[in-house]
């Protein structure tokens, strides 16, 4: 498959996340409600080559694909979701990536990630791999 092929494989944004998880399940129908997201799929659902993602990406964090093929993961993918998602959220989104505001949203990311297994919802199916 050649790299324009790929990059054209998504029609609207795409969020990926793990369905394995009922925490991520749980919190990605949230965000798709919320939100107004259209397209928000378990990766193991996938053809992740497709959209230029692999297992080790998915199992690790969310993963968001944007139109042109540009992938965003963790917490730069919730932000691109909120971007995505304009007004309130929008404006959500863009105050993230401020100094200071972004390293946060990156250590809350990191934080309930590792943590996604005690959170309501969770299950030991939601332990991340170990690394």
């Amino acid at each position: 498959m050649n790299t324009a092929d790929s990059r054209l494989s998504v029609a609207r944004p795409l969020l990926v996340f793990d369905g394995d998880c009922a925490f991520c399940t749980t919190s990605a129908r949230t965000g798709q409600r919320w939100l107004g997201l259209e397209h928000v799929e378990p990766w193991q659902f996938l053809d992740l080559e497709s959209v230029r993602l692999t297992t080790e990406q998915c199992e690790e964090a969310v993963q968001w694909v944007d139109v042109d093929g540009r992938v965003r993961s963790a917490h730069d993918a919730v932000i691109a979701a909120l971007r995505h998602a304009g007004g309130v959220w929008g404006l959500l989104g863009r105050l993230l990536v401020l100094p200071g505001l972004y390293q946060l949203a990156s250590v809350v990311y990191r934080w309930v990630a590792r943590n996604r297994r005690r959170l309501p919802g969770g299950t030991p199916a939601c332990r991340l791999p170990q690394s």
